[in-house]
């Protein structure tokens, strides 16, 4: 295979470099952590009121990613406590290829019902793709033969990077610039197998080019690998989240998303192409088949949120998360307004400021996180604000009052 796309970077660092990464990213940690924004230990009422306990310190979540509230739903919890009553376990403890609870096997008959395509559940989204990616770049998954060339957008989520090396070990690895349809297409004129690894609702915010996806793969046969865990549950008449809602699942799509975000409860889940990978990948996906597997709690609120998905709450939490993001980009008009997400970036630029802004919030009540580079680009740095159903209209106006303020007088 030509290794000329791979910009002819042979032997140690070809898909990854800790050292250039940590020599700048390090410092700006420490600069969080010397601003009492890291290692905050906390007792929970609700995501509006966390307490620190030494300092009775009290503070709202704004950069959690449970974005409908449901990490606190009373039936959610009374699921995790009812399972393990049923169970009288907390676990099997082994592979659940071999042996694996009804309740397990019932969460994964609630999925495949939920979102219309069979469902492998994991111990978490990134354990999930760390075990199925290097399935799609050997060949095994989605049918034909031999290798794909791996294409990884370039915004794509570390969970996804990071297998990048495991998966340059069965193919070739190039990286994409971020929604670059032209650029895809031409790797899929030159090479006959490929495969394209994306979110379908950014970390940092923004969506997938999923239209044009969608005719690359009509046309080509392209694979399509989406993590859409920032948009499962907030999107789709069940929660089905941003790409399984707007698209047919086929043997060359897969889906990933958390189960641990807007969904409320714990784990992972794969949405699959066909029912032939459901048992492939209990027998083959690396971590997905060890015995370290999802613990009877976490099935149990997977269960019981399943089912709040399928009764009129979930749109009604939907739209009351909606109102809350119009509220925000109305006070602070982004790039990213009226895309429906609840992810929002304070541009800052600058890396200390950006820290500086987090710490002056954390200190007027409102924790959100300040992101800097590896985590966004070099000049890139900024506050990110995740916007929730559960907070109340007066909470977010005096939040966006706070940062206007602040911003006003950096």
């Amino acid at each position: 295979m030509d290794q000329s796309d791979s910009n002819e970077i042979v032997g140690p660092r070809r898909y990854r470099n800790a050292e250039a990464m940590l020599a700048h990213g390090e410092r700006v940690w420490l600069r969080a952590a010397d601003s009492g924004l890291l290692n905050i230990q906390v007792d929970h009422e609700s995501n509006d009121r966390l307490i620190v306990r030494d300092s009775g310190h009290e503070f709202t979540l704004l950069c959690s990613c449970s974005y409908l509230g449901l990490n606190h739903h009373p039936k959610i919890i009374e699921g995790a406590v009812s399972a393990l009553r049923k169970a009288g376990t907390t676990g099997l403890s082994i592979a659940e290829v071999r042996v694996r609870l009804n309740l397990l096997v019932e969460l994964e008959e609630s999925l495949r019902d939920l979102y219309g395509a069979p469902a492998l559940p994991g111990v978490s989204c990134s354990v999930l793709t760390a075990g199925i990616l290097p399935l799609i770049a050997s060949g095994h998954i989605g049918g034909g033969s031999g290798p794909r060339v791996m294409v990884f957008d370039r915004f794509c989520h570390f969970s996804m990077a990071y297998i990048k090396p495991i998966c340059g070990d069965e193919a070739l690895v190039l990286n994409c610039p971020h929604n670059d349809l032209n650029y895809l297409e031409d790797i899929c004129k030159k090479y006959p197998r490929v495969a394209y690894v994306a979110d379908g609702a950014y970390s940092m915010g923004g969506r997938t080019a999923l239209e044009g996806l969608i005719e690359l793969q009509d046309r080509y046969g392209l694979f399509l690998y989406f993590d859409d865990s920032h948009a499962l549950s907030i999107e789709g008449p069940h929660g089905e989240g941003y790409v399984r809602s707007r698209m047919e699942m086929n043997p060359l799509t897969m889906i990933v998303g958390s189960l641990a975000k807007a969904f409320g409860a714990s784990g992972g889940v794969a949405m699959l192409g066909s029912e032939r990978d459901f048992q492939f990948l209990y027998r083959n996906a690396g971590p997905v088949t060890w015995s370290q597997n999802m613990d009877v709690a976490a099935v149990g609120a997977c269960l019981a949120s399943a089912e709040l998905h399928r009764t009129a709450e979930l749109g009604q939490l939907q739209a009351k998360l909606q109102r809350n993001i119009d509220v925000f980009d109305r006070r602070f008009p982004t790039r990213f307004s009226g895309n429906g997400l609840p992810i929002r970036l304070i541009d800052v630029g600058d890396e200390d400021l950006a820290v500086r802004l987090s710490e002056q919030l954390y200190q007027a009540g409102y924790y959100c996180s300040a992101v800097f580079f590896p985590i966004v680009a070099r000049g890139a740095a900024g506050v990110r604000v995740m916007l929730r159903a559960d907070l109340e209209a007066d909470r977010l106006d005096h939040f966006c009052d706070a940062v206007e303020s602040l911003m006003a007088s950096a």
